[in-house]
């Protein structure tokens, strides 16, 4: 930012950027892209590359600088993340979470947003958070409330019975580790419980001689 010098006319009461807005690809042109998993999939981990800036976005007042035209002034400070898919398709989003905030955590929390859509798909879908026919706001607060506590109940019960699942499908593997492992070795205990009384046998005989 500086401050113009108005060479006539009224002084300038507003400071304006000193260069010009910047695309997203090209902030990124020089960042650091990093192959970043953030869940498993039906067809196993999902993962793209990442890469983030801290920048400060373009969404001020339009400001005339010199012969470079209207710009708008930079607002607040905010992170810049690039996103390319293993499809090649290239992605941009901008976050306001804190400045020490890892990309990892970044490009889980970008990534959420699935995670949301298919909840708000299936409350609408399932429990008909979309039949609501009221005028009222309270009585659309009360709807959407009823039908996010039917499907916390619901998830509840699916995670209990995948756990239930998973924990049976563990006690049967162990079940069988233990049904398929070896007894101790009955011929060689045979073998050396024979040979000691053929021994003695012998000793019997030398002292008889």
């Amino acid at each position: 930012m500086i401050w113009p010098v108005a060479k006539r006319g009224r002084a300038r009461k507003r400071h304006v950027p000193d260069v010009v807005s910047i695309p997203a690809e090209d902030m990124l042109a020089h960042a650091k892209w990093r192959a970043i998993s953030w869940r498993s999939g039906t067809k196993g981990k999902l993962k793209a590359r990442f890469a983030a800036v801290r920048v400060r976005v373009a969404d001020g007042p339009p400001q005339r600088i010199g012969d470079k035209g209207q710009q708008h002034l930079p607002g607040e400070e905010a992170w810049l993340i690039g996103e390319h898919r293993m499809s090649g398709e290239k992605k941009y989003y901008l976050a306001n979470l804190p400045a020490t905030t890892d990309l990892r955590t970044l490009a889980a929390t970008i990534k959420a947003r699935w995670i949301c859509e298919q909840a708000h798909q299936q409350l609408k879908e399932e429990l008909g958070l979309d039949h609501f026919e009221g005028r009222s706001w309270q009585g659309l607060h009360r709807h959407a409330l009823m039908t996010m506590i039917a499907y916390a109940f619901l998830q509840y019960r699916r995670l209990k019975a995948a756990r239930r699942k998973k924990k049976n499908r563990r006690t049967a593997a162990a079940t069988d580790i233990a049904r398929r492992t070896p007894s101790h070795p009955q011929t060689l205990r045979s073998t050396t419980t024979a040979a000691v009384p053929a021994l003695q046998k012998m000793d019997l005989q030398r002292a008889a001689a």
